[in-house]
C-alpha cells in the first residue's frame, strides 16, 4: 500500500435510492421534456440523477426528430440543489465517468471531491450548455445552489411567479456553486449581494437583470414553456444551433470559462479548509440545517 492509498478514508456505500427513475423523458411535438423526478426531496441532485440527466440530454441530442429541449422538475420545486442529506446521497458511490476524468472513490483527501465534482458538476453542466439544440429551463418554486447550475446552462428560462433563486453556500465557507456563472447572469454588484448575503431572489427581480426571460402563474408554466418551445421548433435547426454558438462564444470571449476554472479551485480550497478546521467538507452543514437557515432568512427579509 502506498502513502496515497493509506490516506483514502474507507467508506461503505449504503445509499438507498427512493426511485429507479430519477429523471423522466418524453417527446411531444418534437420537444424533449426532461424532468427531474425526486419530488419527495425537492429534486435534490445526487449522482444517480446527474447521470440520468446526462443520458436524457444524449438521447435528445441523438434524436433528429427532437428540435428543442425543456428541463424541469416534478413537484413543488425545480431543485433544492445538490443532495447533501437524503438516503440517496451517493458521494462515495462509483459511476462510469464519461468526461475523461478518473473515478473518485479511491482518491485521498480533497482529491475525492475535486475529481467527482469535476465530472458531475462542472463537466456535465458545460456539456449540457453546449447541446446543439435550444434548451429551456422551466422553473417553479425553489431553484437553489445546484439548481442554479441546471437553470443557467439552459438558453432560456421561463419561471413561475412563485419561483425564487438562491445560492446560500457562503454559509458553508464556500464561494458559490461549482458552475460559477453568477457574474454572467447578474451585474457584478448584484452578484456579490446574491452570493455574500445568500438571500432569495424572486423571479420578478431576476427578470429585471435578464436572468429570467418570462414569468407566468404557476398553473400556466408548462403551457408557457411549450409555447416557447414550439416557436423554437419552427425555426431552422442549423440556425438555432449557430445562433446559440455565437452567443456562447461571446461569453467565452468575456472570460466565462476561465473565470469558472479559477473559482473551481477556490471552491475546492474551501472544501479542504472545512475538512481541516471543522467536521467535514461542508463545515458541518447538511440539508436540514441549510433549509432551516434559509427559511429563517426568508422570514427575516
Amino acid at each position: 500500500m502506498n502513502h496515497a492509498d493509506a490516506l483514502v478514508e474507507p467508506r461503505t456505500v449504503d445509499t438507498v435510492y427512493e426511485t429507479d427513475e430519477p429523471v423522466t423523458y418524453e417527446v411531444i411535438d418534437r420537444v424533449a421534456w426532461i424532468m427531474m423526478n425526486r419530488p419527495a426531496v425537492n429534486n435534490a441532485q445526487n449522482g444517480q440523477m446527474t447521470y440520468a440527466l446526462d443520458d436524457a440530454f444524449i438521447r435528445a441530442t441523438n434524436d433528429d426528430d427532437v428540435r428543442c429541449i425543456v428541463l424541469g422538475g416534478h413537484g413543488k420545486h425545480f431543485s433544492a440543489g445538490h443532495d447533501i442529506g437524503t438516503p440517496g446521497r451517493d458521494v462515495h458511490k462509483p459511476f462510469d465517468n464519461r468526461l475523461m476524468v478518473p473515478g473518485h472513490v479511491n482518491k485521498p483527501g480533497a482529491e475525492l471531491l475535486y475529481t467527482r465534482e469535476k465530472e458531475q458538476y462542472v463537466g456535465m453542466c458545460r456539456r449540457w450548455r453546449d447541446v446543439a439544440k435550444p434548451t429551456i429551463a422551466m422553473v417553479q418554486g425553489a431553484c437553489v445552489a445546484g439548481g442554479l447550475m441546471l437553470a443557467w446552462v439552459c438558453d432560456l428560462i421561463v419561471a413561475s411567479d412563485d419561483a425564487f433563486f438562491q445560492d446560500p453556500v457562503n454559509r458553508m465557507g464556500i464561494p458559490g456553486v461549482e458552475y460559477f456563472a453568477h457574474a454572467y447572469e447578474l451585474p457584478p454588484r448584484v452578484a456579490k449581494e446574491f452570493l455574500l448575503l445568500g438571500e432569495r431572489m424572486s423571479a420578478q427581480r431576476a427578470e429585471q437583470f435578464g436572468m429570467v426571460n418570462k414569468i407566468v402563474p404557476r398553473a400556466e408554466l408548462r403551457d408557457a414553456a411549450a409555447a416557447m418551445a414550439a416557436k423554437l421548433v419552427a425555426q431552422p435547426r442549423l440556425s438555432n444551433w449557430l445562433s446559440k454558438q455565437a452567443i456562447n462564444h461571446v461569453e467565452e470571449l468575456m472570460g466565462k470559462r476561465s473565470a469558472m476554472d479559477a473559482q473551481y479551485h477556490m471552491h475546492h480550497f474551501a472544501h479542504a479548509q472545512n475538512d481541516l478546521t471543522s467536521i467535514d467538507s461542508l463545515a458541518g452543514q447538511d440539508a436540514k440545517s441549510m433549509a432551516s437557515a434559509n427559511k429563517k432568512q426568508a422570514g427575516d427579509a
